[in-house]
């Protein structure tokens, strides 16, 4: 089995569970910017929080497992399978802890399913056009 056959967006819901495991609250600023749009009655700041960081990250993520999903082989398949199998670890522990249920795992969540249902989908497209049936190829 490969590296490629690992699904990355697992990668997300690692982040995820160690950042609650140690206590880390999501809302917690990173950091604050100032920004330019502020005027001398009212200060505008931009304040980034762990929780940005992890819808970021997720995002990465989804973005190299759809690249992923164009290739056709034997661990793209594997790939597929440990991508569902994620995606079902991610939906229980949604329904089921208390610390999951945030809007920042829903994203996580739903970014699985955009995982496994573009992967099956790209695959499936991906080797329609890779294989021609009959002997009209025009």
């Amino acid at each position: 089995m490969s590296l490629r056959a690992i699904p990355l967006i697992a990668i997300a819901f690692i982040l995820y569970n160690l950042l609650s495991v140690v206590g880390v609250d999501l809302n917690g600023h990173i950091f604050s910017l100032r920004m330019p749009s502020s005027t001398a009655e009212k200060a505008v700041t931009w304040s980034f929080t762990w929780g940005d960081l992890l819808i970021i990250t997720t995002l990465i993520m989804l973005f190299v497992e759809l690249l992923k999903s164009t290739y056709t082989s034997t661990s793209s398949l594997i790939d597929h399978g440990l991508s569902l199998l994620v995606m079902i670890v991610c939906l229980i522990e949604f329904l089921l802890v208390p610390k999951a249920a945030t809007s920042v795992f829903f994203i996580i969540l739903f970014a699985t399913l955009i995982d496994v249902v573009a992967g099956y989908t790209i695959g499936i497209r991906v080797a329609k056009r890779d294989v021609s049936f009959g002997g009209n190829n025009s």
